[in-house]
């Protein structure tokens, strides 16, 4: 973890509290390209027209047979063709800027005037913060390259994937996000600060086919504390229409589920059952607990929550037995997690008691306690943002949360859990 270069941060997702007026920063536009050499003329030419035109312009060549062709002025980076590698292809476009805002856009993705000036507005003030565009579909065949493409676009306007324009407009932008946004978030159309580009950690250079690897980033972002926007007034214009109004190889798109899922760890697109991919909610146990009070309280959560993670120090791990949830007491809570839940006693209750867990906090709370005190919930991406400004008002304590969740007793002998008659 890092400290910010510049700016501030707001509450929750509340990135329509950024401040105006802020000093003006460098920036760099990134476009993956891969043989559309009319394509890349066409936004090449485009983002020469921006209102804010851009510090810098490199490309990023995906193996191309032939290197495209750019102007003066505009860096070429290549890489060896070794299947569909846009994630690496961003990476090393990145790496060969120097701008402090990136500006993200695909060879076949030409932005209207405003296009830059408005993507870079959030995380000048907000380094935090990811921001996605407005992507809108033409056919753009034979059209001239140096042609206005505000003016060219709309006559020839293909269909917009409804499920996006209705998450946008349900979400007010991704004002109202929470943990299952990354999936609204689209890699042709994005703009970050450098710095949290990097803290981040880039794209997973891992995926070698196309789409998933956006999501990837999107999710690692939320989870790292982030601030996402939609900024619907920020257009750029694919040439063709979207992916998902094309036949799509159907083991491709396996594929491409299956590495999502095994990367994020958020409902809606990581695993429901399988014990692949990363947690969602850790859970650490105090090492007081007694042996009936802790087997019952481990079983009944895992019971409820099979993906969970459960920290427990040596002697309790043998107690409890060989079971992969459960690692050492002092492993780190990982990066992919949004939840953590201290457990001081002993707890017990129903999947719904455990389950209404994961959704007890509002996405402004940092942390609150159940159960008399027995417990405590932490929003762990709250607190991330927290330390990393050395602001505890960004991560503020809730009042209690009210939960059916029952304290443990000693007349809950583990027989009487496992047989099903504790607290009756």
């Amino acid at each position: 973890m890092t400290a910010p270069p510049w700016g501030t941060s707001v509450p929750g997702n509340r990135w329509d509290l950024a401040p105006d007026g802020t000093h003006r920063r460098r920036v760099s536009v990134v476009i993956t390209h891969f043989e559309q050499q009319d394509e890349l003329d066409r936004t090449l030419a485009a983002l020469r027209r921006q209102t804010r035109p851009p510090d810098e312009v490199v490309v990023a060549d995906d193996g191309s047979a032939t290197a495209p062709e750019v102007p003066a002025g505009v860096r070429l980076v290549r890489q060896h063709d070794d299947g569909f590698r846009a994630a690496a292809a961003r990476n090393l476009g990145v790496g060969a800027s120097t701008g402090e805002l990136l500006v993200l856009l695909d060879a076949d993705t030409t932005p209207e005037p405003h296009f830059v000036e408005r993507m870079v507005a959030l995380p000048e003030a907000l380094p935090e913060a990811l921001v996605v565009g407005r992507r809108r579909h033409a056919d753009l065949a034979g059209t001239a390259p140096d042609g206005s493409i505000e003016e060219v676009a709309p006559p020839r306007e293909l269909p917009e994937p409804a499920w996006l324009r209705e998450a946008y407009d349900d979400s007010r932008d991704l004002l109202g996000a929470d943990h299952t946004s990354h999936r609204f978030v689209i890699s042709a159309v994005l703009a970050c600060s450098r710095w949290w580009y990097d803290e981040v950690g880039g794209f997973d250079e891992t995926f070698s086919s196309y789409g998933g690897e956006d999501w990837d980033f999107a999710h690692r972002s939320w989870t790292a504390g982030g601030l996402v926007a939609h900024r619907r007034d920020a257009v750029a214009w694919h040439d063709g229409p979207d992916a998902g109004a094309r036949d799509l190889d159907p083991d491709a798109l396996l594929a491409e589920t299956v590495a999502v899922a095994d990367r994020t760890s958020a409902p809606g697109t990581t695993w429901r059952g399988l014990g692949r991919g990363p947690a969602d909610l850790v859970v650490t146990l105090a090492p007081t607990l007694g042996d009936a009070e802790l087997l019952v309280t481990v079983d009944s959560l895992l019971a409820a929550l099979p993906r969970a993670v459960v920290r427990l120090p040596e002697g309790h791990r043998e107690l409890v037995g060989a079971d992969p949830r459960v690692v050492p007491a002092e492993q780190d809570v990982p990066a992919s997690a949004r939840l953590h839940l201290q457990v001081r006693q002993g707890l017990s209750g129903d999947p719904a008691a455990w389950t209404s867990l994961v959704d007890g906090l509002d996405g402004c709370t940092g942390s609150r306690e159940l159960v008399g005190g027995r417990a405590e919930l932490q929003d762990l991406r709250l607190q991330r943002r927290a330390a990393r400004w050395g602001r505890p008002d960004l991560a503020p304590a809730g009042a209690p949360l009210d939960t059916s969740l029952r304290p443990w007793t000693e007349d809950v002998t583990l027989a009487a859990w496992l047989g099903g008659w504790a607290g009756r």
